[in-house]
């Protein structure tokens, strides 16, 4: 679908305050309970149920645009173009009474992120950026990310098992970490993939690892870090689609050390 960047800025802009609407009951439902289980010991809230179903029915009203959402899925992720909604990122932080939890929404184009919106309501931060244009914090332009070093900055990682297995199995994760400890003593376990995204595009991180598959924790926060004149790959350095098992963030510089950091851990399957 043609979409020039005026177009996308107003569905942008639509979304932020269809966004804007979800963030009363967002506030309003923190520390809520579980309500579904789901693989492994996560889970989902009444209020992540809640606002999927309200902000899907809105973008899909005003846009016209499918949703696929985190909860309920919804329009295929293969579509020419389609909404991505994480309707609450770090659910256990906020069923906890963190504020460390988001409203995480990308706009994909033909398996591209080209907009992203990220809403941290306990914080009063709104990012929103369509790729191509400056990323925008709390509405103001922000200038791009500047050339950074490994040792200087502050990386986000994604929590994790060490005994779990699968793709990118805990005893690989933990060897990462260990590796990273030796040069940077600034990790930060955030436990909500969408804020080290967001947070990486601000500048406020240097760079964040997302062990994590799922293309909702990512899509927004991609097409932030792209605005933002960041890098984004997998893990293996290949640049990142919404059919990437992984996500590697960072500045530039940063991402390049990160990478090599990576690559001298060794492969997954090792571990």
């Amino acid at each position: 679908m043609a979409l020039d960047a005026a177009d996308l800025g107003a569905l942008v802009a639509e979304a932020a305050e269809i966004l804007d609407a979800a963030a009363k009951p967002f506030i309003a439902g923190h520390r809520a309970d579980s309500a579904v289980q789901k693989k492994g010991n996560d889970f989902a809230t009444e209020v992540d149920l809640a606002i999927e179903r309200q902000v899907v029915e809105a973008l899909t009203d005003k846009t016209g645009i499918g949703v696929h959402g985190e909860e309920f899925g919804g329009a295929d992720i293969d579509s020419p173009l389609v909404w991505v909604l994480d309707p609450i990122d770090g659910t256990f932080n906020y069923a906890a009474g963190s504020p460390m939890a988001a409203i995480l929404l990308g706009l994909v184009r033909d398996g591209e992120p080209v907009a992203g919106l990220t809403w941290v309501p306990f914080t009063g931060e709104r990012l929103t950026a369509v790729v191509g244009e400056p990323l925008r914090y709390n509405g103001e332009e922000r200038p791009a990310l500047k050339p950074a070093k490994l040792d200087d900055s502050i990386i986000g990682v994604s929590t994790f098992n060490v005994d779990s297995r699968g793709d990118v199995p805990g005893r690989y994760r933990l060897a990462v970490i260990e590796n990273l400890s030796r040069r940077c003593s600034r990790m930060r376990m955030h436990g909500a993939t969408g804020i080290d995204l967001a947070y990486t595009a601000a500048g406020i991180l240097g760079g964040a690892i997302s062990f994590s598959g799922h293309v909702w924790d990512h899509a927004a926060g991609v097409a932030l870090v792209r605005s933002a004149g960041g890098v984004v790959t997998d893990l293996s350095g290949n640049d990142w689609t919404v059919k990437s098992p992984s996500a590697l963030v960072g500045a530039p510089g940063t991402h390049g050390e990160l990478l090599d950091l990576l690559r001298s851990v060794g492969v997954t399957e090792d571990f």
